[in-house]
């Protein structure tokens, strides 16, 4: 499979729901270390609007999938995280147009980035998800450059986004709610970087399944 098509979109977000749903302690545990506890309950609840909604009226293609899913977050996620993911899905929408291939991956994370910075104001170091979008974009558009198939750009993309989610956890938050604890957010990752690489990973498996499906 050498484009990412409308039912991919659908199946990462189905994916993206039931990960989030799985991992919603752990979101509000890192919540609670340094925020307002609410992460993983929002991202939860919102994704699985997200993806009743999908079934129910379910877009026609790439970009009507992500404007389904910002609107769906601005409406119904609370705190920062409703906001700042709603803006970056609107904004990827935006960047979309028909099928989709490996270099789109990077613009993907690209537009998600410019639209969460547009929005929150922060930039790398500052321990909020621009510390995980930020790599991915670096290895979606190094992937893409090597010739690799959308499947394996995203995977590379989730990887990266992990790997600077877990690079949070020594620095201190200058950012949001947890900047208000100084030095006491030091060794704590940070949550929405967190949340990012899941969706990004879950991006990732549903290209995959796609792509065993078309061999």
């Amino acid at each position: 499979m050498r484009t990412l098509d409308v039912e991919w979109a659908k199946d990462w977000m189905r994916r993206s729901s039931a990960t989030l749903t799985e991992h919603r302690m752990e979101l509000i545990d890192l919540d609670r270390a340094i925020g307002d506890g609410d992460h993983g309950e929002n991202m939860a609840r919102g994704f699985a609007v997200v993806a009743q909604r999908i079934d129910e009226t379910p877009p026609d293609d790439v970009a009507g999938v992500f404007k389904l899913v910002a609107q769906t977050l601005m409406a119904k996620v609370g705190g920062a995280a409703g906001p700042l993911y709603g803006t970056a899905f609107m904004r990827a929408a935006k960047a979309s147009e028909g099928d989709l291939d490996a270099a789109w991956v990077g613009t993907l994370c690209e537009a998600a980035l410019d639209g969460i910075v547009a929005r929150g104001k922060a930039t790398t170091g500052e321990k909020t998800m621009v510390d995980a979008w930020t790599p991915a974009i670096a290895a979606a558009k190094a992937a893409a450059d090597a010739g690799r198939s959308p499947a394996q750009t995203l995977r590379a993309a989730a990887a990266a986004a992990a790997e600077g989610a877990e690079a949070t956890i020594p620095l201190r938050a200058t950012k949001g709610r947890a900047s208000y604890l100084g030095e006491r957010s030091i060794g704590h990752k940070d949550p929405g970087s967190t949340s990012t690489a899941y969706l990004l990973a879950c991006a990732a498996d549903a290209a995959e399944a796609a792509e065993s499906r078309g061999r």
